[in-house]
């Protein structure tokens, strides 16, 4: 982690030491194969997550999935 730098993450102001986006989203309790991220209007391959650059004034939508009930037959 670096030093802390100030971004916008879903519309908040929010400080963090993470240097890579992966590393924000376990600060977030998530986990990274369970997230869509938006970097400054694009989206980050999953697969990139590790090694994309987290950098000061970057602009952030996390969304996670969640699962759901079981289907049920009538």
């Amino acid at each position: 982690m670096s030093d802390p730098k100030s971004i916008i993450l879903n519309g908040e102001q929010r400080r963090t030491s993470a240097s890579t986006i992966a590393q924000l989203v376990r600060e977030l309790d998530l986990l990274p194969e369970k997230v869509a991220v938006e970097r400054n209007g694009e989206i980050v391959p999953r697969s990139t997550l590790e090694t994309a650059t987290l950098g000061a004034d970057d602009r952030l939508e996390i969304v996670h999935f969640v699962g759901g009930g079981a289907i049920t037959k009538p």
